[in-house]
């Protein structure tokens, strides 16, 4: 079997070896109870705190406004019942996209069945919020928070965060940003009120979640009360993987210019090679307004979960952006959301070890293996 070449970085990005590095040492310094006055309680604290302090300054925050978790669905998680619950008197609508990642909208179904209301506003073909849409949504009486990611987990496109953030601002709503798949990739948008991320997005260890509650914005823990992380997460901090996670996402913040250019080139060259070279197939998402390492693709006729093992057996780990499988039938709600093809779904993206080579030999072998399956699906020469 050939060597992998991992394409899943959107899933999660390889470690970063700043983050081993920060990761060795801190199991050394940082394994003791931050909340301890003796000496190995003290150690650990200056490391969290030092941790706060790097992630803080790179979002442009405060650091008594960030906290860390155990992810990034629960960091979106908290973030969104949080805020609605801190904004109980103002109304008991959410406003969403219709494309947020799984978790925000499984947070907004806890709060309808609690007797709240959600609103999911709609998106183009490319998978781009309708601005004005949403500022209606948030103009109207009971809205009480907003969410929108800054770009999009499945396809790649930039949402238009800070148009919505000033629409938001202006109605009073505060506004949720996902932005677990731009933070040390691309710059944050601004307007934002609250904000969820993840470690493994950015090439720090799993495990690892930051929500940032702006100083100002009401937000209720919607959690049992702890003295941890200023009340807002229960439970004992993860102080080595906590520094690991910012030593990393420093580090990618430099490497970001340079490694958005080189690979945006690179997807650019998947986009264009992929819709030359294989029949019957449709490259969704912005094509300029997106990620610059991702990009995904739909074959018709051709089953996505046998895809993806296909390409697995030759030696590539990539993802599907759609659950449209054999098993279960269920499309994607972000391409459904669209309007655009969901069957033989594939997402791939990049990361700072990806090479021209392994892009060279993935365009390689994907026409070959979608004309093989649609061969023994009885489809071949359509």
């Amino acid at each position: 079997m050939p060597a992998e070449t991992y394409l899943d970085a959107a899933s999660a990005a390889p470690l970063h070896p700043v983050a081993r590095e920060a990761l060795l040492a801190a199991l050394d310094d940082g394994w003791a109870d931050p909340a301890r006055l003796y000496g190995a309680g003290r150690r650990a604290r200056l490391l969290l705190d030092g941790a706060r302090a790097t992630v803080a300054e790179i979002l442009g925050a405060r650091p008594d406004e960030v906290t860390f978790c155990a992810s990034g669905t629960e960091a979106a998680q908290l973030a969104v019942l949080g805020g609605l619950a801190g904004r109980r008197r103002a109304g008991t609508r959410l406003v969403h996209s219709a494309v947020e990642h799984s978790s925000v909208l499984h947070a907004a179904e806890r709060h309808v069945a609690a007797g709240g209301e959600s609103v999911g506003v709609p998106v183009d073909r490319l998978g781009r919020v309708d601005a004005a849409a949403f500022a209606a949504a948030v103009s109207a009486p009971g809205a009480a928070l907003a969410s929108l990611m800054s770009a999009n987990h499945e396809v790649g496109t930039v949402q238009p965060v800070a148009e919505v953030a000033a629409a938001c601002a202006a109605a009073g709503v505060p506004l949720h940003t996902d932005a677990a798949q731009s933070l040390g990739r691309v710059p944050l948008p601004a307007g934002w009120s609250l904000l969820s991320a993840s470690a493994h997005k950015w090439g720090g260890p799993p495990g690892v979640g930051v929500l940032v509650v702006r100083t100002g914005t009401r937000w209720v823990s919607p959690l049992p009360a702890d003295e941890r992380e200023r009340g807002r997460v229960p439970g004992f901090e993860n102080v080595p993987a906590v520094v690991a996670a910012a030593a990393s996402l420093r580090a990618r913040a430099g490497e970001a210019p340079a490694e958005a250019a080189r690979l945006s080139a690179e997807v650019d060259r998947i986009r264009a090679t992929v819709a030359a070279t294989v029949p019957d197939v449709e490259v969704v998402g912005d094509p300029t307004g997106r990620l610059p390492h991702l990009v995904t693709f739909s074959c018709l006729y051709v089953d996505g979960e046998a895809l993806l093992h296909e390409l697995d057996r030759q030696g590539f780990a990539v993802s599907s952006g759609s659950s449209c499988t054999s098993s279960t039938l269920t499309p994607s709600h972000v391409l459904e959301a669209m309007g655009v093809l969901s069957h033989g779904n594939l997402r791939v993206s990049l990361h700072r070890d990806t090479t021209a080579a392994d892009v060279d030999r993935f365009l390689a072998v994907l026409p070959g293996v979608v004309a093989d399956l649609r061969r023994t699906a009885g489809v071949a020469g359509l």
